[in-house]
């Protein structure tokens, strides 16, 4: 073997532990190992707190009702909130239905009942009731919490304010839109 060929192999070797020790290097300026002092590894998880045991409860946040929060609600803000909802519905009066069912005039509409959609069947037992203003508002905080095996991938409006603006949105698709119920 020549002294050139040696040379190459030698190099190879040499380069090859430089960059790897030169990688282990940089990978621990970049990711700092947790300390042996650190008190709490790991991300913290904010959780509501319960009641302690034998002790009272703490106070329920204040629920409003269906009525206040429509008294209060804009439709013009909710169009904008509706964008989200123009992903899988149709919101125009005669349009098609997509992934879900057209949204037009769905206020007091049968639950689970639309021309030319199927349902799945989370729907069905709750087919003898309508979409009231009530229903809306629980299906928008959570929609697999009112109808149980929904297709529905959208994970809920917990917003007051924000499902109030949509409900009034979608309350105004209609030829005759149906009143709110007193606040």
């Amino acid at each position: 073997m020549n002294s050139w060929t040696f040379n190459k192999i030698a190099g190879a070797v040499l380069g090859t532990a430089l960059l790897v020790f030169g990688l282990k290097g940089v990978t621990g300026l970049v990711y700092h190992p947790l300390a042996a002092s650190t008190e709490n590894p790991g991300y913290r998880i904010e959780v509501a707190e319960s009641a302690p045991a034998g002790g009272e409860a703490a106070p329920a946040a204040e629920v409003k009702s269906i009525g206040t929060l429509l008294a209060a609600a804009d439709a013009t803000k909710g169009a904008a909130e509706a964008k989200a909802c123009a992903a899988c519905h149709d919101l125009s009066k005669g349009g098609p239905n997509k992934t879900g069912p057209n949204l037009w005039d769905v206020v007091e509409r049968p639950i689970g009942k639309h021309e030319g959609y199927t349902y799945t069947a989370g729907f069905a037992e709750k087919s003898s009731e309508t979409w009231t203003y009530e229903h809306l508002n629980t299906f928008l905080t959570n929609p697999k919490g009112f109808i149980p095996g929904t297709k529905m991938a959208f994970g809920g409006l917990k917003n007051d304010a924000k499902r109030a603006n949509l409900i009034a949105y979608l309350a105004s698709l209609s030829d005759a839109p149906k009143p709110f119920p007193a606040p």
